[in-house]
């Protein structure tokens, strides 16, 4: 087969159109002339007045949840005690801002509700004892409640976890599960002393590493969590010191160095991430 002969070049393809040319193709495609880009004008005054009118109206109850709220309501008194044998009880004495919490069979089911705790709607005193009954259906375990807190916030007091991170670790958290491990800080504030010429004794508050608002754990690596096992907690609180017991043997403890009392910490909740878990058995006294 023959190479097929290549187009000769025009030399007058390469000449600029003249004006008459570019009537003539916008004649043909039917196009007007060409119009320089211009800017658009951005919104009036009133525009932007009504912009943000229609934004603040969307987003009215979120406004008025973080600024306007006041302290959790109270439809339950200390001491406390629920055997979750009426299901009209969820509603009734708990507060919750998602997730399908429910009485199941006489249990408290926590469907894994994504860090969305169960508040009880009760003001709990500085010291006192919370018991409880539960079980995990999940194989990651992953039980979890919140102490101290707001009744409304996940993480706004402690939070206590056994067998977190796919039933690897326990902890106490103080204001973030995230937190820092209480090990890390007292290696800090060690090295905060020594640079100062201080005793390597020197105490969290003493060196500024622990604050008011410092977010840390407490780890602890014990056994995991067995699916389908029932067990018995038992957390207490006297002065600062936290003592949390599992089927009535020692499981973790923690000295906070500014505990978290007072308005915005009194409050207890059942909590769960992915895990399906069931409480029962609730009871509440002061100490």
């Amino acid at each position: 087969m023959g190479q097929a002969r290549r187009k000769e070049k025009h030399p007058e393809a390469n000449e600029p159109k003249s004006s008459s040319s570019e009537e003539a193709t916008s004649k043909d495609t039917g196009a007007g002339p060409h119009v320089a880009w211009k800017k658009p004008e951005g919104l009036s005054g009133r525009g932007w007045a009504v912009l943000c009118g229609v934004l603040v109206a969307l987003q009215f109850p979120l406004i008025h949840y973080a600024l306007l709220r006041g302290e959790a309501p109270t439809t339950a008194q200390v001491p406390y005690a629920q055997d979750f044998s009426d299901p009209g009880v969820v509603k009734r004495d708990f507060f919750s801002t998602g997730g399908l919490w429910r009485v199941v069979n006489g249990q408290l089911l926590s469907p894994g509700v994504k860090n969305n705790p169960l508040w009880l709607q009760a003001a709990l005193p500085q010291n006192v004892a919370v018991e409880f009954d539960v079980r995990s259906e999940s194989p990651e375990g992953d039980i979890k409640v919140e102490l101290f807190g707001d009744g409304t916030d996940h993480a706004s007091g402690y939070i206590f976890i056994h067998g977190g991170w796919n039933n690897t670790l326990s902890i106490i958290a103080r204001l973030d599960e995230h937190g820092a491990p209480l090990t890390s800080l007292q290696a800090q504030a060690r090295q905060v002393a020594e640079q100062r010429g201080a005793s390597s004794q020197a105490g969290l508050v003493d060196t500024g590493v622990f604050k008011k608002k410092t977010h840390m754990r407490v780890e602890a690596r014990p056994y995991p969590v067995k699916r389908g096992q029932t067990y018995h907690w038992r957390i207490e609180r006297r002065g600062s010191l936290l003592r949390w017991s599992i089927d009535g043997k020692p499981f973790m403890e923690f000295d906070d160095p500014i505990p978290l009392v007072g308005k915005g910490h009194d409050r207890f909740g059942f909590s769960s991430w992915e895990a399906q878990l069931y409480f029962d058995n609730l009871k509440i006294e002061p100490l």
